[in-house]
């Protein structure tokens, strides 16, 4: 149990200070409104029209930063937050949000790749811990596998990181261009975008750790398994 806790400990804590800055600078900036005046959803839009895309839907959904694209119905859903504010934050992250439609409308290998692992991550970890806890005192096979099906989801973690940062650049560069907000707006924008993009690299920080703790405890790492 110490050993786990050293292990998970540090990816938890990188998550929380992730998310707690996260949602500082979110708060720091939606107290600051585009000099366009446009909302979330309108920057989203005109987003998507300065990449010549159309075909993309825009709806307001429920919770706090639930915000995200859905490639199988080209829907890009924006919580309240975001949708009808007209602060750098919601500019900021629907116009992200929106990145990701580009990527999807340019067939981005990185978001295709991801979206096609989606079904897999959804039981992996949870069948990894069904898997590996067992194995510790039944059978080596089964310690391998809860590693293996473990690894889809650190996988998944890391191809993400590129998916990301690449929808941030993307909004960064367009919401510039199109007039949305002026270059030094943009800037404070992209800082909420930037903050965002740390979580994504503490969750994986996180994954690694416990996939580590996962190769030492079974002795697939460092030689030798505790009988």
């Amino acid at each position: 149990m110490i050993l786990y806790l050293l292990f998970v400990l540090p990816g938890l804590l990188l998550s929380t200070l992730a998310a707690i800055y996260t949602k500082s600078m979110f708060s720091r900036y939606s107290e600051v409104e585009a000099v366009s005046g446009v909302t979330g959803a309108q920057a989203a839009q005109r987003l998507l029209h300065e990449a010549g895309i159309y075909d993309v839907a825009i709806e307001e959904t429920e919770g706090f930063l639930s915000d995200h694209y859905d490639p199988s119905s080209k829907t890009l859903r924006l919580s309240p937050a975001v949708y009808e504010q007209r602060s750098l934050s919601a500019i900021g992250v629907a116009c992200h949000e929106a990145g990701h439609a580009i990527q999807h409308a340019r067939a981005y290998a990185w978001l295709g790749l991801r979206s096609a692992m989606v079904p897999l991550v959804s039981i992996s970890s949870y069948m990894s811990y069904i898997l590996f806890l067992p194995g510790l005192f039944m059978s080596r096979f089964m310690i391998m596998a809860g590693v293996v099906v473990f690894s889809i989801a650190v996988l998944f973690s890391l191809i993400t990181l590129p998916v990301e940062w690449d929808a941030s650049a993307r909004a960064k560069k367009l919401m510039v261009s199109a007039g949305i907000v002026s270059k030094h707006e943009g800037s404070d924008a992209g800082s909420v975008l930037n903050a965002a993009f740390l979580t994504y690299v503490a969750a994986a920080a996180g994954a690694m750790f416990t996939l580590l703790f996962f190769l030492l405890r079974s002795g697939l790492l460092g030689g030798g398994r505790d009988e």
